[in-house]
């Protein structure tokens, strides 16, 4: 039954204080971070920028996805250098890459292995075996037989590293909790992993917590009026939050020109989504920090954020509309409770409050 949601009650116009947000979907391999559009070069590079307006808004800390054995050594560099973390693994739609890998699969998956048995300590570190999972929306990247193979071969390497596992399913539901109760991952338990960009139902969402997973939402969670009713079902203890980056325009690009993917590629929060009935009530001294205000491309300038490319800075919003579907919790309990779980289930203890 469709459902319309209504604020009930006005916010105040300020909140005092600097909310603290670890993003941990952020796909900053992407080439849009450093000044290039549909492969063209459009302006300076201003990933430094990009980074110091997350930091503005509140980001502590990433987790870089890495959704190929090349896009994994890119992210694993990128949060060495900036002192962030890292996944590694192989997105479903790129499982293509085990068959056409020199050596074949074997030889694939002990690539990911080497990678993640090299990077397990110290600033940069992997934390989390992905993104790995089903997407059975795409089977023209990969066939879903190809793509349940070798989601269950990474499902190995999260248990001989013990790391949790940053997961991804689209119209997939039934084979995806099929496999990982096959492989052990049925029962709840500790450090389970995270099932990221959830869109799928209330009742699927119920049964993958119970499964003692996790579950981050982006601005793809909050598009519908369906996809509000199962964030809102989410509970405390296993909600996350991120951003995804990039926007559905590049995204689209990139399948056309590249045969490509990144996951939770359009997850930039819009004026057209349900969401944004609780996103307008959103205080303007928080807008500014999480949303300021961009130019668009032809008119770049350094220092603002270009129109249409979703930034981790956006992260507070995301965070926003689930405390407004939470009625009467306040915002910083609602960003505090993630923050801590981020920190629980990957391991991030230098993240921990004094």
């Amino acid at each position: 039954m469709p459902v319309t949601v209504i604020p009930s009650k006005p916010v105040p116009a300020e909140l005092s204080g600097t909310f603290r947000f670890i993003d941990i979907g952020v796909n900053l391999t992407d080439a849009v971070f450093h000044g290039i559009h549909h492969g063209k070069k459009k302006h300076e590079d201003d990933f430094e920028a990009v980074l110091d307006r997350s930091r503005l808004a509140g980001v502590q800390s990433m987790i870089i996805t890495g959704g190929s054995l090349g896009e994994s050594k890119t992210a694993l560099s990128l949060a060495a250098q900036h002192g962030f973390f890292a996944t590694v693994g192989c997105h479903p739609t790129r499982s293509k890459e085990f068959d056409e890998y020199p050596g074949g699969p074997e030889a694939y998956l002990q690539a990911l292995d080497s990678l993640i048995s090299a990077n397990l300590h110290g600033k940069g570190r992997v934390v989390a075996i992905g993104e790995c999972g089903l997407d059975y929306d795409r089977t023209h990247f990969a066939p879903e037989d190809v793509q349940r193979r070798h989601f269950r071969s990474q499902l190995f390497l999260a248990k001989k590293h013990k790391l949790p596992l940053f997961l991804h399913s689209h119209a997939a539901h039934k084979d995806f909790v099929n496999i990982l109760r096959d492989e052990g991952f049925g029962d709840d338990g500790e450090r389970k992993g995270v099932v990221h960009s959830f869109t799928g139902s209330v009742e699927e969402v119920v049964e993958l917590m119970d499964m003692g997973f996790h579950i981050s939402v982006n601005g793809c969670s909050l598009k519908t009026e369906q996809n509000l009713l199962a964030a809102e079902a989410i509970r405390p203890d296993k909600l996350l939050f991120e951003t995804g980056q990039i926007s559905m325009l590049l995204q689209l690009w990139r399948v056309l020109k590249n045969n490509s993917i990144l996951d939770a590629p359009w997850c930039s929060m819009t004026s057209t989504h349900a969401s944004n009935i609780l996103l307008e009530t959103l205080p303007a001294s928080l807008k500014s920090k999480y949303f300021p205000s961009g130019t668009k491309l032809p008119s770049f300038m350094m220092g603002k954020p270009v129109k249409g490319r979703n930034e981790p800075s956006a992260i507070g919003g995301v965070a926003w509309v689930i405390h407004r579907l939470n009625e009467g919790v306040p915002f910083e309990k609602v960003t505090e409770k993630a923050y801590k779980n981020t920190i629980q289930l990957f391991g991030l203890e230098e993240l921990q409050v004094a």
